[in-house]
């Protein structure tokens, strides 16, 4: 893997590295075929980072954010959580540190259409350790005026926002994101851009945003450049915008 650093990427030596990953490779057999998805990443994570993975359809982006959520594990390599080993961790070990420390997010929103905004959010407050509470969660993305309301009520935006809300209600130390605004315009997706950020920003979790989108890398603190399941390179951003001042 040749992986090339911008010359102007420093990363605080007092910050904690959360996720180590080395030689990381993951190749799925389709019949006859290998498809090589990932090829020998390495790549640390830090404390409190806004991470900007960006690459084209393909590119490895997915599977890489998979492996560090402990929803799939590498063909070859390994990768840390602190100092636990993820690659040498049975099901229900992974099970377990998804529970507790790391919220998902997608670019579709699954939420059970029965249930109002705060019971989504709830079923994840209710059976973690250490939540806040549902409501609290709706306010850190500016939605505790739609609480009571259902799924098929809420726009898309808001319906990306309560399950942000229900990702970040048990205070996970990581935050994934696989291409959260996928679904959505600009106006909206800005609007969700901007409830991540502040989940970053106020509660100094590690947020992973993976998207094809370029102008999204430019709110990150690094942006981490995938092609063809290989580091093509990393750039560190001195003056970080605010979603607001994306263009698209």
């Amino acid at each position: 893997m040749n992986t090339k650093l911008d010359t102007k990427e420093t990363i605080k030596k007092e910050a904690r590295i959360v996720f180590r990953a080395s030689g990381l490779t993951k190749i799925y057999h389709m019949g006859e075929v290998e498809v090589h998805a990932l090829r020998g990443v390495a790549l640390d994570l830090y404390e409190g980072e806004f991470i900007v993975i960006l690459g084209a359809s393909g590119s490895g982006k997915s599977t890489l954010l998979n492996i560090i959520g402990g929803l799939d594990i590498p063909t070859a390599g390994s990768v840390s959580y602190l100092d636990h080993d993820l690659t040498a961790s049975n099901e229900s070990e992974l099970t377990r540190f998804r529970r507790e420390h790391v919220g998902f997010i997608f670019q579709f929103y699954n939420l059970v259409a029965g249930l109002t905004a705060v019971q989504n959010v709830a079923l994840v407050t209710d059976i973690a350790q250490n939540p806040m509470k549902a409501v609290e969660a709706l306010r850190l993305v500016d939605l505790d005026d739609r609480r009571d309301h259902y799924p098929s009520q809420l726009s898309g935006g808001e319906q990306q926002r309560v399950a942000i809300a229900r990702a970040i209600g048990k205070r996970p130390d990581v935050l994934l994101c696989d291409e959260p605004t996928g679904a959505l315009d600009v106006k909206t997706g800005i609007i969700v851009l901007e409830a991540i950020a502040r989940i970053n920003r106020e509660l100094g979790t590690l947020t992973v945003v993976i998207t094809h989108n370029a102008s999204i890398a430019d709110m990150a603190d690094r942006v981490i450049y995938l092609s063809d399941g290989q580091i093509s390179r990393i750039v560190c951003n001195e003056n970080k915008k605010q979603a607001s001042e994306l263009v698209w």
